[in-house]
C-alpha cells in the first residue's frame, strides 16, 4: 500500500509539473484538474468509468503539438493521453486513466469549402450537425449519418469510422477522406492522403520519422495481402481497428495511410483537421413507413426493401415504439406512424428514397407500395400498413424519432436497463433474421428483456440487453454473453463490432484477426506510438509492451453507482438514471435543450455534468457517514431539515465545484422532458442548495428572491414610488452593486378587477350558472407585473360569454424551490393546495395564465406532498381552456398579417406543449400562426437579471429569440419570455390572448 501511494504521489507530481511547463510554452487552451471537470471527463455513452488525471482542451493545431512534444520529456514519459470529441461512444474508446486532449469544445471551425470540387475542410471539432447546417445552404452534404449526429465530432467519426443510416449508398466515414492532419504522441505532424503506391514506397525508402511510418504499414499490408483479404469480412461495414484492407486499392496501384488512422480510436494520432469530399443534396425524397404485426416479419421482409433500389432501411421493433409513444417525439410523428383502428404494430421499417429526378423517386415508391398492398390484401409478410410522406421537414421529424431511440431505451421502467455492449454486431443482411432468432435465443436463455433497432439495410442491428450492473450476479453475464455473441456473430459470416469500435472490446482483437494479423497490427501501433501513450489498451499494444488489451469486463460505472444510498436512488431515480447518451450536448442553438450549456461548451455545465456531480456528491456524502434524507421527508420536517453536510477529503472541493454548476442551470425543466430518460436536474438542484446552503450560509440575493412571492404584495402597494426607483440608473447600479440583480421589471400600478370570489356564494349556485364562470388562479408575475393580461383575460372570457373570477393571491413557490428553501417551499405547497382543491370542488374550470408555474402543481407540489395533501385538483394553461370554448363567435377586426409564436422553453418541452393548441386557436379565428424552432430566450426567471449572468442570457436571446423579434410580429407566452424582449428592445410583446382581446371586434 505504501509503494501504491508513493506511485500515486509522484505521479501526481509529475503531472502538475506537467500541466504548468505546458502553460508555460504559451498554451492558449484550458488545462484543468478540477474534481468536477474529470468527473464529468470519466464516462461516455457506454458503460464504463475511468478517471482521468487531467484535461487540456486545445484551441489550435499548435496547442496540440506542444502538449504533445512535452511529453516526450523523460520526466514525463509517465504519462498518456486520450483524444476526445463528443464522447458519444458505446464502449469507452474515449474513456483514459491519463490526461484528455478535448477539442470539442474549442476546435470547431469550418476552415474552408470547395463547392466545385466538392470538398470541405474542418477542424476535428465540428459537430456532424454543425458541418451539415453549414452546408445545406450551398446545396451540400456530408453523408455519414448517426443517430448522435447533434453532438458527435469529426474527429470522433474519423477514430470510430463512424457509418449509420445510407451505408449501403453513401458508405462510411472513412470513404469521404481526402486528408487528415493529425499530430503524432511525440508532435510530429502528419499529413496523408491517397498516393501512388509508387510515390509511398519512394517516401518509405528514406531514413525519416515518415519514412518509417510508411515503410512498417506498407510491409505490413503489402506481405500479408493474401491473409488479409482471406479475414476481413466481405461486409458494407465492418471495423477492424486498423484497415490494413483498404490502405491499397484493389489493383495496389494507389496507397493512402488515412485509411490505417480511420477507425483507430485514437490510438495512433490526434486528428487536428480533415477534408472531406461532400456531396450534393438530392432534391426529392421519400419515406415509406412500413408496419409489422411483429418484429422477425419486419427483419424478413428487409432484403426486399433493400432489392427495391431504396436508399436505406431502418427498423425499429415493438418496446422502442412504445417507448416513443410515451415520450414527447411521438407527438411529432404520430400521423406517420399510427395503425388503422384495431391494428396493431410490433415492428417497423423505414425505408427511403432519393434523387435528383422525381419521376424516379415515383416510379420506385409506386412499385414498392403496390407491392404492399398486394401483401395486404392477401395477408402475406406481416405488413399490417404504411403510410407516405414526402416532405423533408417530416422526414426529419420520423429520423428524430429513430434516433431518440438509443436515448430512450434508458428510460426504460425499473433497475434494469437496456445497456451498450453487444448492441452493433453485423451480419450479411441475407442471414439476418435466422442470426437474430438465435441472438434471441441467447438473451431468453438469461432471461434477460431486449430492445432492438437499426440498420437491417446493412445487417446491423443494435440490440440492448437490460442488465442492473450494480448486482454482481448481472455484472457477471457480461463477459460469457459478450463471448457467445462474438462467436454467433462469427458463424454467420458477421463480425462483433459493425459500427460502434472496440474500446473495452478489445480482447475480441486477436481471436478475430489470428495471430499472425494481430501481429501486424501491433507492428503499426509500434510505427505510429512505440511507447504507448496514446490511448493506451485499446485495439493493440506495442511489440514491446506488456500492457493488457481493455476487456469487457473493465472499470464499470456501476462499481460508483452501486455505492449511491438507495433511498437516494429511488427519490432522484430521473437524474440518477443519465445513461451518457449525452443528447444535451446538442450544439443546436435552437432547440430547447440546456440553454447553459450552449453558452459555455463546459460539459460540467449540462443535464448530464449535473447529473454526474449529484451522483458523486450523494456518494461522497454517504461514504462520510452523512445521512441524506428522503426527499419527501426533506421538504421538510424536524430535524432532518438541519443534516449537516460533509466537507471532508474531496467534498471540500466538491461542494463548491457542484454549486458552480448548478449555478448555471437556468431551471427552466426542458432536460426533464426533452432528455430521453427525463433526467430533472431542477429538482436534484433544489435539494442540493437546500444543504449546501445549510453548511455555508445565504446571501441576502438569495433569501430576497425566494421570498419574492411574499413580498410583492406590499411593494406593489407602493408601485409608483418603486417604480420611479427601479427605473432609474442609480437604483439600477446599486440593485447590481449590492444584490447582483439588474434591469428588474416595473411593477402593475393596479390590479385589475373581475368576479368577486365567494366560495360559499359560489357553493350555492347551479350548474348551468357555473358553467358561465372560469377561476382565474394568478401568479404572482402576472399579477403584479402585468395586470393587462388579467384584464384581457377578463376581456376575452366576457366576449365569449364567461365571466372571470379572480382567485385570492395565494404563493405558487417556485421561487422557493429555484433557491433551495425546500421547507418553506413544503408549508407553501400544503397551504395553495389546500385552498385550491377547496376551490376546485366547485366544479368551475381553474386557469392559469403563466404555464411555467402552473407546472409547478403537476410538477413539484406532487413531488413533495402526499396524495391526500395534493389533492386530485387541476388548473388548466390558458390554452387548453380556450381550446375547449366555442370561438366561433369571436371575430378579429381589420386584416391581421401571420403571427410568429415563440414558446417559454419550459412550457414547450412540457406534454401540454402550447404551440399546437395556439395554432389551433387562431386557426378558428382566422389567423395563420408560424412556429418557429427556437431555444431559450435566456431570461428564465430570475436568471437573466442577476449581473453575473448577463453574457450568457444576452448571447442566448441573441442566437434564438433576436432575429424574429426585430423582423416579425411575435406574440410570446413566457412571462419572463416577454420581459427579456422588453430589456433589450425596449417594448415587451403581447401574450397570445393580449393579441386576441385587442383585436376582438
Amino acid at each position: 500500500m505504501e509503494q501504491e501511494n508513493n506511485a500515486s504521489g509522484h505521479i501526481a507530481e509529475v503531472l502538475d509539473n506537467y500541466l504548468n511547463a505546458l502553460k508555460g510554452l504559451g498554451f492558449e487552451g484550458e488545462v484543468d484538474s478540477s474534481y468536477s471537470t474529470k468527473l464529468v471527463h470519466s464516462t461516455d455513452n457506454s458503460i464504463y468509468q475511468q478517471y482521468p488525471q487531467a484535461v487540456i482542451f486545445a484551441k489550435s493545431n499548435d496547442d496540440i503539438q506542444k502538449a504533445l512534444a512535452l511529453s516526450e520529456r523523460a520526466e514525463f514519459s509517465v504519462l498518456s493521453f486520450g483524444p476526445r470529441g463528443g464522447g458519444t461512444g458505446t464502449n469507452g474508446q474515449s474513456l483514459t486513466g491519463g490526461i484528455v486532449l478535448d477539442l470539442s469544445r474549442h476546435m470547431r471551425e469550418i476552415l474552408e469549402v470547395n463547392t466545385q470540387e466538392k470538398w470541405v475542410r474542418v477542424q476535428g471539432g465540428v459537430v456532424k450537425d454543425q458541418l451539415n447546417d453549414y452546408l445545406r445552404p450551398l446545396g451540400f452534404f456530408f453523408a455519414p449519418d448517426l443517430s448522435t449526429s447533434n453532438r458527435a465530432t469529426i474527429g470522433g467519426m474519423i477514430n470510430t469510422d463512424a457509418s449509420g443510416q445510407g451505408s449501403l449508398v453513401y458508405g462510411k466515414t472513412s470513404d469521404h477522406l481526402i486528408s487528415l492532419k493529425c499530430f503524432l504522441p511525440d508532435g510530429y505532424e502528419l499529413d496523408t492522403s491517397k498516393m501512388s503506391t509508387l510515390a509511398a514506397k519512394e517516401i518509405a525508402a528514406k531514413q525519416s520519422r515518415l519514412g518509417q511510418i510508411f515503410r512498417d504499414v506498407i510491409n505490413s499490408c503489402e506481405q500479408n495481402r493474401t491473409k488479409i483479404l482471406e479475414v476481413f469480412p466481405k461486409l458494407n461495414r465492418f471495423l477492424t481497428g486498423y484497415d490494413l484492407k483498404n490502405v491499397f486499392s484493389d489493383d495496389m496501384k494507389t496507397f493512402d495511410l488515412t485509411r490505417i488512422i480511420a477507425g483507430s480510436e485514437g490510438t495512433l494520432g490526434v486528428v487536428a483537421e480533415a477534408k472531406l469530399n461532400i456531396l450534393p443534396i438530392e432534391p426529392f425524397k421519400a419515406l415509406v413507413n412500413i408496419n409489422y404485426d411483429n418484429f422477425e416479419s419486419a427483419l424478413r421482409h428487409s432484403p426486399f426493401l433493400v432489392s427495391a433500389r431504396s436508399t436505406s432501411v431502418e427498423t425499429v421493433d415493438s418496446k422502442v415504439l412504445n417507448l416513443a409513444r410515451e415520450d414527447m417525439i411521438w407527438r411529432s410523428v404520430a400521423k406517420f406512424l399510427d395503425t388503422p383502428a384495431g391494428v396493431t404494430s410490433d415492428g417497423l421499417n423505414m425505408v427511403e428514397f432519393n434523387g435528383q429526378n422525381e419521376q424516379d423517386i415515383n416510379t420506385k415508391v409506386d412499385a414498392l407500395t403496390a407491392q404492399l398492398e398486394a401483401l395486404i390484401a392477401s395477408n402475406q409478410s406481416g405488413v399490417v400498413s404504411y403510410s407516405i410522406t414526402t416532405d423533408k421537414a417530416d422526414i426529419i421529424k420520423v429520423y428524430a424519432m429513430r434516433k431518440k431511440a438509443v436515448g430512450l431505451l434508458g428510460n426504460t421502467k425499473g433497475g434494469q436497463k437496456p445497456i451498450a455492449f453487444v448492441e452493433d454486431t453485423a451480419v450479411p443482411p441475407e442471414h439476418l433474421a435466422d442470426f437474430i432468432i438465435e441472438f434471441r435465443a441467447l438473451l431468453d436463455s438469461y432471461n434477460l428483456a431486449y430492445g432492438m433497432f437499426g440498420h437491417v439495410d446493412a445487417g446491423v442491428l443494435h440490440v440492448r440487453p437490460a442488465l442492473d450492473l450494480c448486482y454482481t450476479n448481472q455484472q457477471a453475464m457480461l463477459k460469457p454473453i459478450s463471448d457467445k455473441v462474438a462467436k454467433l456473430t462469427k458463424k454467420y459470416g458477421g463480425l462483433f463490432w459493425g459500427e460502434h469500435g472496440k474500446g473495452f472490446r478489445s480482447e475480441y482483437g486477436p481471436e478475430f484477426f489470428g495471430p499472425e494479423l494481430f501481429l501486424e497490427l501491433r507492428k503499426v501501433k509500434t510505427a505510429f506510438d512505440k511507447k504507448n501513450k496514446l490511448n493506451p489498451s485499446k485495439i493493440c499494444t506495442p511489440l514491446t509492451s506488456k500492457a493488457v488489451l481493455a476487456g469487457v469486463n473493465g472499470p464499470m460505472r456501476a462499481r460508483y453507482d452501486q455505492l449511491v444510498p438507495i433511498n437516494i436512488k429511488t427519490t432522484f431515480q430521473d437524474t440518477l438514471n443519465c445513461n451518457g447518451n449525452g443528447l444535451c450536448f446538442n450544439y443546436n442553438e435552437h432547440t430547447q435543450m440546456c440553454p447553459s450549456y450552449k453558452v459555455t461548451k463546459d460539459r460540467r455545465d449540462s443535464p448530464k455534468g449535473r447529473a454526474m456531480l449529484f451522483k458523486e456528491w450523494t456518494r461522497l456524502q454517504a461514504e462520510q457517514g452523512v445521512n441524506l434524507p428522503l426527499q419527501q421527508s426533506a421538504y421538510f420536517n424536524g430535524s432532518e431539515s438541519s443534516v449537516e453536510i460533509s466537507d471532508v477529503g474531496e467534498l471540500a472541493q466538491l461542494n463548491h465545484e457542484v454549486k458552480r454548476a448548478m449555478d448555471t442551470c437556468l431551471a427552466c425543466k426542458a432536460c426533464s422532458t426533452a432528455c430521453p430518460v427525463k433526467v430533472d436536474i431542477p429538482n436534484s438542484r433544489a435539494y442540493f442548495l437546500h444543504f449546501y446552503h445549510q453548511k455555508y450560509g445565504r446571501t441576502l440575493k438569495d433569501h430576497m428572491v425566494g421570498n419574492i412571492e411574499r413580498l410583492l404584495p406590499v411593494m406593489s402597494r407602493g408601485a409608483a414610488v418603486l417604480n420611479t426607483l427601479i427605473g432609474s440608473k442609480l437604483a439600477n447600479y446599486l440593485s447590481k452593486w449590492i444584490l447582483g440583480y439588474q434591469d428588474l421589471p416595473l411593477l402593475s400600478k393596479r390590479q385589475p378587477k373581475g368576479m368577486e370570489y365567494d366560495y360559499e356564494v359560489l357553493s350555492k349556485i347551479n350548474e348551468s350558472q357555473r358553467d358561465k364562470l372560469v377561476l382565474v388562479v394568478l401568479d404572482p408575475f402576472t399579477w403584479f407585473y402585468e395586470a393587462e393580461l388579467i384584464a384581457a383575460v377578463v376581456k376575452l372570457a366576457d366576449k365569449l360569454g364567461k365571466q372571470a373570477v379572480l382567485l385570492p393571491y395565494h404563493e405558487n413557490g417556485k421561487t422557493k424551490h429555484i433557491k433551495g428553501f425546500l421547507p418553506e417551499f413544503k408549508s407553501t405547497a400544503i397551504t395553495t393546495s389546500a385552498f385550491l382543491q377547496k376551490a376546485a370542488s366547485l366544479n368551475i374550470p381553474m386557469i392559469g395564465l403563466d404555464s411555467a408555474m402552473v407546472f409547478v402543481y403537476d410538477d413539484e407540489y406532487r413531488k413533495v406532498l402526499t396524495s391526500h395533501e395534493r389533492g386530485d385538483f387541476q388548473v388548466l394553461t390558458v390554452h387548453e381552456w380556450l381550446k375547449q370554448q366555442n370561438l366561433s363567435d369571436l371575430k378579429f377586426t381589420g386584416s391581421i398579417a401571420t403571427l410568429t409564436l415563440l414558446p417559454h422553453c419550459s412550457e414547450e418541452t412540457n406534454a401540454r406543449a402550447s404551440s399546437a393548441a395556439w395554432q389551433q386557436i387562431f386557426k378558428k379565428l382566422g389567423v395563420a400562426i408560424k412556429n418557429p424552432n427556437v431555444g431559450c430566450c435566456g431570461m428564465a426567471g430570475t436568471f437573466g437579471h442577476e449581473s453575473k449572468n448577463q453574457v450568457a442570457s444576452e448571447t442566448l436571446y441573441q442566437a434564438s429569440w433576436q432575429q424574429y423579434v426585430k423582423t416579425e410580429e411575435v406574440v410570446a407566452t413566457g412571462f419572463s419570455c416577454r420581459s427579456q424582449v422588453k430589456r433589450f428592445e425596449g417594448q415587451k410583446p403581447m401574450h397570445p390572448v393580449e393579441f386576441i382581446a385587442e383585436h376582438l371586434s
